[in-house]
């Protein structure tokens, strides 16, 4: 009985750390994409207009990283311990360059030459998605654990794979980027964010589903998994959902509909990050570390529920909030150094 009970709060917390995962890839992804497209411009009444968009709520979006790390080192301080031993140059990189990132937001509305913070800003949110997709696609790899311990070198987490996954990481975060400069901004900057967004869109598209062939063939479990009657069929259902989520986008921006096209780029990486999920469930590290090896004690893990658990609807109300206060169209003349 104590060991089902353990298992049902292990399968708990792997719900919330994944729910807390994705709206973390959402919302910081978007601004992060912000970011990364700023390097694409030129013109910095743009570049003002297209931090004004974010200005408002990306400190709050990356609250959710903040949340997503204690609650993985309460309830499955296995993982964590191995994931900061196995990733740490990519960890360590992340957290840089949103520090960076931060520094360079604000310090740009005081310099006389704001060039070398667009730069800065620019530059540190596409390493900050790069790092992210790097460990991620690690991660999803297995990491090189035998016996609980991680075998690899310094350098593990850098292989083909996991770079694939990394540029399909940026492609994303440029998607939502691009999508919700569409719904904040409007002339010349809108239409060169909607051709923005089919680019990103293709690319992401088309890193996915090598990403999703990659893994069948390099991690037995998966293609295990992929083959299985049951398992098989919501991973084909997911993987067909990120297609129509990528139709029905591309469609929604030729046809100019702002919040649709933010709103299937979210499905795209909703399918996406779903399909991953099953892929390797009930595994954290794949065909490594299960949930119930890697999960705190049953007492731990309640404790949590009535403390961090509570958290998390309070935080979604307030972004909620935040976001219908600061809603609108953006304009350079709203902007004041």
């Amino acid at each position: 009985m104590d060991t089902e009970i353990h298992s049902l709060l292990a399968n708990i917390w792997f719900f919330i750390i994944g729910l807390m995962l994705f709206i973390y890839v959402v919302l910081d992804g978007f601004d992060l994409g912000v970011g990364i497209l700023s390097l694409f411009t030129r013109d910095d009444n743009h570049r003002t207009i297209m931090m004004k968009s974010i200005e408002s709520v990306w400190d709050a979006n990356e609250t959710w990283l903040v949340l997503l790390g204690g609650a993985l080192f309460g309830a499955f301080p296995l993982v964590f311990a191995i994931t900061l031993q196995s990733l740490y140059i990519p960890v360590m990189v992340m957290l840089f360059a949103l520090i960076f990132r931060g520094v360079a937001f604000e310090f740009r509305h005081h310099a006389r030459n704001n060039a070398p913070w667009n730069l800065m800003f620019g530059y540190s949110s596409l390493a900050a998605g790069l790092a992210q997709g790097l460990a991620f696609g690690s991660l999803i790899s297995g990491l090189g654990i035998t016996e609980g311990d991680y075998q690899g070198n310094v350098w593990g987490w850098f292989t083909p794979f996991s770079a694939l996954v990394a540029l399909g990481v940026v492609s994303g975060y440029s998607l939502l980027g691009a999508t919700y400069l569409m719904i904040k901004t409007e002339g010349a900057i809108q239409r060169i964010s909607s051709a923005q967004a089919y680019i990103a869109a293709v690319l992401e598209i088309v890193i996915l589903m090598t990403a999703v062939i990659l893994a069948a063939q390099l991690n037995p479990y998966f293609a295990a998994r992929w083959a299985d009657t049951g398992t098989g069929y919501y991973l084909d259902f997911f993987l067909v959902l990120a297609v129509f989520a990528f139709i029905m986008l591309i469609r929604a921006v030729r046809m100019k509909f702002e919040l649709r096209a933010f709103f299937w780029s979210v499905i795209i990486s909703l399918a996406s990050f779903t399909a991953v999920t099953i892929g390797y469930y009930p595994y954290m590290i794949p065909a490594s570390i299960s949930l119930t090896q890697a999960a705190s004690s049953s007492k731990t893990l309640i404790f949590m529920l009535s403390t961090i658990g509570f958290l998390i609807p309070v935080m979604l109300v307030y972004s909620g909030y935040q976001y219908l206060v600061f809603r609108g169209k953006v304009h350079l003349d709203e902007h004041r150094d």
